[in-house]
C-alpha cells in the first residue's frame, strides 16, 4: 500500500489505530490503498487533523536547507504547506481525493504552490533520487510492496529520509480498525532495511507536541532519520 500520514500535530491518516472502514473479512484488514475507503474516512469530518505541521518534522527540517521535498501520505496537507512556506519545493502524494482537495485549499490559503499527486506510494510516478527530503509520517505501508526500497530510491545523494510512527501501538485495537501492524512498515524495519550507504539514527522515542485532531491520544513518536551518503 502506501501511506496516509499526516498528524499535523495530530494528523495520521494512515496510522493503524485510525484506519478507514471495516476490516476486509477475507484478510482481517482493509485494503489501505483503496481510494474510496480513505475518502469515506475523510468525509466523516470537515477536518480530520489539527491543521498544524507534525512536531517531529519541524524539528528535523530545522537542520536542513530548503530544497526538494516529498511528503508521502500528505493527508490534508499541513506538512506540505509548512515546508512550502519555508522555501521547499514540495511534492505531496495521497490516495484520497477528498484529502487532497482540502490540502489544495490549505495551500491556496497560504499562498504557496505544492505539486499534489493523487496516488499511493507504490504506484506514484516519482523521480528516482529526486528529493532531498522524503518525509513519511504515521504510514500504513504494506511490507509486501517493498516500501523501504521504494522510499530509499527516491532520496537524492546527501538527502534525508524521515520516518515517524506512533510509539506503543495497540495491535488488537489496530486490527479492529483494519490494520495489522505486523504487516506494515515500522521504524525499526526502516532502520534495519536501509543497509550500506546510509547513516541512520533511531528509532528514537520522542514526546509529541500536539494541539488536537484525530490521533491526539498518542503522546510519543518513534523517529528514524537516515541520511544517504553522497
Amino acid at each position: 500500500m502506501t501511506t496516509h500520514k499526516a498528524h499535523r500535530h495530530g494528523e495520521t491518516p494512515g496510522h493503524p489505530d485510525h484506519g478507514p472502514g471495516e476490516p476486509d473479512p477475507a484478510h482481517g484488514r482493509t485494503l489501505r490503498d483503496d481510494e474510496s475507503a480513505w475518502d469515506a474516512r475523510y468525509a466523516e469530518l470537515d477536518r480530520v487533523w489539527s491543521g498544524e505541521p507534525n512536531h517531529a518534522l519541524t524539528v528535523e527540517a530545522a537542520t536542513l536547507s530548503p530544497a526538494r521535498a516529498l511528503d508521502v501520505g500528505c493527508g490534508e496537507g499541513a506538512d506540505a504547506v509548512w515546508l512550502a512556506t519555508r522555501g521547499w519545493t514540495v511534492t505531496a502524494l495521497d490516495p484520497s481525493g477528498v484529502a487532497l482537495a482540502r490540502a489544495r485549499a490549505a495551500a491556496e490559503a497560504s499562498g504557496v504552490l505544492v505539486d499534489w499527486v493523487h496516488a499511493g506510494l507504490a504506484e506514484a510516478d516519482l523521480p528516482v533520487g529526486g528529493f532531498d527530503l522524503v518525509s513519511v509520517f504515521y504510514p500504513a505501508l504494506d511490507l509486501e510492496t517493498g516500501p523501504v526500497e521504494r522510499l530509499a530510491s527516491l532520496v537524492a545523494p546527501g538527502g534525508t529520509l524521515v520516518v515517524v510512527h506512533h510509539a506503543d501501538v495497540d495491535r488488537e485495537r489496530a486490527i479492529e480498525h483494519g490494520f495489522d501492524p505486523d504487516l506494515l512498515l515500522s521504524p525499526a524495519g526502516v532502520a534495519a532495511g536501509l543497509g550500506e550507504g546510509w547513516d541512520v539514527v533511531g528509532p528514537e522515542r520522542r514526546p509529541r507536541s500536539i494541539s488536537g485532531g484525530s490521533g491526539a491520544h498518542h503522546h510519543d513518536d518513534l523517529v528514524v532519520r537516515a541520511t544517504r551518503r553522497p
